[in-house]
């Protein structure tokens, strides 16, 4: 009989504690990161468009992990491949494309975004698509400013006047969206 009373008290002592103790315990879930943002940038300035996306961190990862994002090449074409390393302390990370071209307003572009571990392990498979609201042909057809101090192009502004009339940026290649 003391043995079952002991045992009885053990469990009400016990199992509080074991309950406290599981509440406690993070979960953690399949997805290390969240899509946050995604967007066209058009630098007028130096007459160039890229993608961004924005993702922000809400499980922790394994140091040495990677993320990859595949952008759809808007000139046609294999995807334009972007490889960053993910820190342990950084909540936010960005992911910039390099520089693109013949991006038509409306069209959704795909992009996908992988998360990898340290081992080569897709830990994460984000699928999304970016669509722009405004064409490309609104940048100019060379960089107005070059250089680090942002000097006028002397090929856009002849004798250091403005031209009447600016270039803007055209496809190469037709490719009949």
């Amino acid at each position: 009989m003391k043995t079952v009373v002991r045992l009885a008290a053990c469990l009400l002592f016990a199992l509080p504690l074991a309950m406290t103790l599981a509440a406690c315990q993070r979960e953690i879930g399949p997805d290390p990161l969240q899509l946050t943002g995604k967007l066209f940038v058009f630098n007028y300035r130096l007459a160039y468009a890229t993608y961004m996306i924005t993702l922000s961190r809400t499980e922790p990862v394994p140091d040495g992990s990677t993320v990859t994002a595949e952008f759809e090449n808007p000139a046609g074409g294999e995807p334009l491949v972007l490889t960053r390393k993910l820190f342990p302390q950084l909540e936010k990370v960005v992911l910039e494309s390099p520089d693109i071209t013949c991006v038509k307003k409306a069209r959704p572009y795909r992009v996908v975004i992988r998360v990898n571990g340290p081992d080569g392990a897709v830990l994460q498979t984000l699928e999304t698509t970016v669509t722009s609201d405004a064409d490309q042909s609104i940048l100019p057809a060379e960089p107005l400013v070059i250089g680090p101090a942002y000097e006028k192009n002397p090929r856009v502004f002849r004798n250091g006047n403005a031209p009447d009339h600016f270039e803007t940026a055209k496809c190469p290649v037709d490719l009949g969206r």
